[in-house]
């Protein structure tokens, strides 16, 4: 990956690929699926994760909804879906391995898959740049 495929805010990585909620989740559109995840900045903010509660396959979503929970030995948060469909597969090596979110959040640690209803929902979300600005905002960071 080289240095403009992502922006580097502090200690937090942002990929340039992909949008992202408010709510730290991260969203690689593919086609018609939505691969969902937590940012880099959620997972060191969770520290370590210990475990995950995913959607069912099948289930259908709507944007913004709570769909699983992230457990983490410092606090507990609830997954959301950035786009509104039917949610076609989910990371099962997370609930074995669930220390993989806190390797690789934007890769191997992603969390769940969405046929999305409407693109359109995708123009919701915030450009990399838009996140990275409201991490700087969060955290204090200059630049």
């Amino acid at each position: 990956m080289g240095r403009n495929d992502k922006i580097v805010v502090g200690d937090y990585v942002v990929l340039r690929d992909r949008l992202y909620t408010e709510t730290d989740e991260w969203a690689k559109v593919e086609g018609d699926v939505v691969v969902v995840g937590i940012t880099d900045y959620a997972q060191k903010k969770l520290r370590d994760i210990v475990g995950v509660e995913l959607p069912e396959v099948g289930r259908e979503v709507r944007a913004g909804e709570a769909v699983g929970t992230i457990e983490s030995v410092k606090a507990s948060a609830d997954l959301y879906t950035p786009v509104s469909g039917t949610v076609v597969e989910v990371n099962e090596r997370l609930y074995e391995e669930p220390e993989v979110v806190n390797k690789d959040p934007y890769g191997e640690g992603w969390m769940f898959k969405v046929r999305m209803r409407d693109p359109k929902e995708l123009e919701k979300l915030l450009k990399p740049e838009d996140y990275a600005r409201r991490i700087r905002e969060r955290e204090g960071i200059k630049g």
